[in-house]
Order: structure tokens, then sequence, then C-alpha cells
């Protein structure tokens, strides 16, 4: 049967408004919003000086603390259990987890947690009555606890932390993780709540302190924000 140029003509003109509006109503696919976000320093870059000069500071958060956040996104988007999930709840059972997402959710959430574990020198206070008392009972003295907590920094082989914790019979504990591993992860050989944690990564310190560790140690204690110390320890001690 031979159909005339017309009759095509016509179905053609009546095809084209369907389609155009089948074309308009599927809607663009949305990009998948980051799951995490860096968060901002709660002061200027060169509030910690001397103890930490600007230069450290800005590539520290700038570039390290957000490759992290960036490759957790990556990772996460590309698992689909974990899609939703909060870092605690990621961080919490790290060693069942691909590497990646382990090692960068520790990072993202360690920096997160260093951060808020300093402030500027004239606003560091002291450490409350309670936890200068726990403080006391632990290790004997602040001072003592400083000696011993700075054995640990320096103890730690090649990159890592070293924390104070909150354990899970109440008393208060230093412990050190290798990479960016925490006190909260599964695999953690000593468990427990941190409130207080230094990076000991060589990128923390090494433009101002170069290989002298124990002296980023040591100087570091002019911008423990024993506020916020405090307050996490009396949130972890709360019955």
């Amino acid at each position: 049967m031979r159909i005339f140029p017309t009759v095509l003509a016509t179905a053609a003109a009546l095809l084209t408004p369907t389609i155009a509006s089948a074309q308009q109503a599927a809607p663009a696919a949305s990009p998948q919003p980051a799951a995490f976000n860096l968060p901002p320093l709660p002061y200027a870059a060169n509030a910690l000086e001397p103890a930490i000069d600007a230069d450290t500071m800005t590539i520290h958060h700038d570039r390290h603390h957000k490759a992290y956040v960036d490759a957790l996104n990556k990772a996460v988007s590309e698992t689909p259990t974990l899609v939703g999930q909060t870092l605690e709840q990621i961080v919490a059972r790290a060693g069942t987890l691909p590497t990646i997402v382990r090692n960068n959710a520790g990072g993202h959430w360690n920096h997160s947690f260093f951060w808020k574990t300093m402030a500027p020198p004239a606003e560091t206070g002291q450490p409350s009555p309670a936890l200068r008392s726990a403080i006391e009972k632990g290790f004997g003295s602040l001072d003592a606890f400083k000696t011993a907590f700075k054995a640990s920094g320096t103890g730690r082989f090649g990159s890592g932390w070293v924390w104070l914790i909150v354990g899970k019979d109440g008393k208060l504990a230093i412990t050190s993780t290798p990479n960016q591993d925490n006190p909260l992860m599964d695999v953690a050989e000593v468990k427990g709540t941190p409130i207080l944690g230094n990076d000991v990564w060589e990128h923390a310190y090494y433009l101002k302190y170069q290989n002298r560790r124990a002296d980023y140690l040591d100087g570091w204690w002019q911008v423990v924000n024993w506020k916020a110390v405090s307050d996490r320890f009396a949130a972890a001690t709360k019955r």
C-alpha cells in the first residue's frame, strides 16, 4: 500500500508535541549531594601561633582534611550500603569496610575532632576540677600526664595519633593509633571515648618543627582547648 507524503507529514506533526511534552516532563537527573562536608576552622589560620603556624594550619585543613572528605564522599557514593549513614556509624565498623573507607572516614572524623581540641592561647582555659582530679588520680599530676602523653606520641612509629580516652570503666587512659584509626573503631587495640587527641602525622608539624616531633608535642599544650576537653570528659562520664 502506498502512503502519500501528506499523510506522513500530518502524522509527524501530530507526534511532535507529544514527544516534546515527554521530554519536558522528564526532570534532569540531579547530582548526588555530598554526604560529608569540610567543616571550617573554628578560628583564624594564624590563631594558634606560635605553637602552630598559619601555613601549616592552612595546608593541613584546606588540603589534607579536604582530601579525606572528598575521597570519603566518592567511596560512599560507590558503596550503596553506606549512603545515608553517619560518620560515627561508618567509623564504628571501619574494620568491616574497604580500606579506602576506613582511612578516609577516620581522617575526616579525627581532623574534625582535632580542630575543636585546640583554641588560641588566650582562650584555652584550664581543666575542670573533675577532669583535673581524674588526671591526677590516673597519672599522678597534670605534668606527669603530659609526660606520658608525649611518650606515647613520640613512640608512635610512622604516622598516627595519640589520644586521651575515657574507657568503658570510666577511667582515663592514654593510647595511640596508626594512620587515621581512632579509639572508636572496632579495630582499635584500646577502645574508648576520645576526649583529647593530637595528630602526629608529619604534615601536622613539619613546616615549623621539621622532624622534631617531641618539640611539636611540647609546644602543642599552649593551644589545647581545656574547656572543650572538660566538656567531653563530662559527657563521657555522665551517668
